[in-house]
C-alpha cells in the first residue's frame, strides 16, 4: 500500500452546502436563516449565555445564597473539653459517649473537635479528628484510632 492509495471511507466526506444559489437549491434567498432578525444578519449572532438583555443565568445564580451540598457527610460532633469528664485510661466510642450521657443522640459517625483542654490519657475511636483535637489527645498521653 502506498500513500496515494489511501482513500477516505465511502460516505465520510460530504459536500459543503452552497446557500443562496436560487430557490431550487433548497437554501435560496434567506439561506435557511429565516426572514428577519438578529440571527439572520451577517456576522456572529449573540455570545453564549446572552438572554436578550435579561440578567443571564451565570449572573443570577451566585446571588442566590445557601446552595445545599449534595450528599454531605453528617457527623456526631464532640469537643475535647467534653471528653475531660471521662475517667482516665478509658476507651471512648460513640456508644460509650451515649451511655455516659455526654451525647443524647447519634446523627452519624463520631467526629472529635479540638475546643477545650484535656489532661487525661484516653483511647479515642472515631471516624474523624480535627488536627487540633488529635494533637491535644496525643499530648495528654492518649491514642487516636480512626474507624473506617
Amino acid at each position: 500500500m502506498r500513500i496515494n492509495d489511501a482513500q477516505p471511507k465511502a460516505g465520510s466526506k460530504k459536500r459543503k452546502r452552497r446557500v443562496g444559489r436560487g430557490i431550487s437549491a433548497g437554501q435560496g434567498a434567506s439561506c435557511g436563516f429565516g426572514m428577519r432578525g438578529q440571527k439572520s444578519r451577517s456576522g456572529s449572532g449573540t455570545r453564549p449565555g446572552f438572554e436578550g438583555g435579561q440578567l443571564p443565568l451565570y449572573r443570577r445564580v451566585p446571588k442566590l445564597k445557601h446552595f445545599p451540598i449534595v450528599n454531605r457527610k453528617v457527623f456526631t460532633i464532640v469537643n475535647v473539653e467534653d471528653l475531660a469528664a471521662l475517667a482516665a485510661k478509658s476507651e471512648v466510642t460513640l456508644e460509650s459517649l451515649l451511655e455516659s450521657g455526654i451525647l443524647t443522640t447519634a446523627e452519624g459517625p463520631l467526629k472529635i473537635l479540638g475546643n477545650g483542654e484535656l489532661d487525661k490519657a484516653l483511647t479515642v475511636k472515631a471516624a474523624a479528628f480535627t488536627k487540633s483535637a488529635r494533637q491535644k489527645i496525643e499530648a495528654a498521653g492518649g491514642r487516636c484510632e480512626l474507624l473506617s
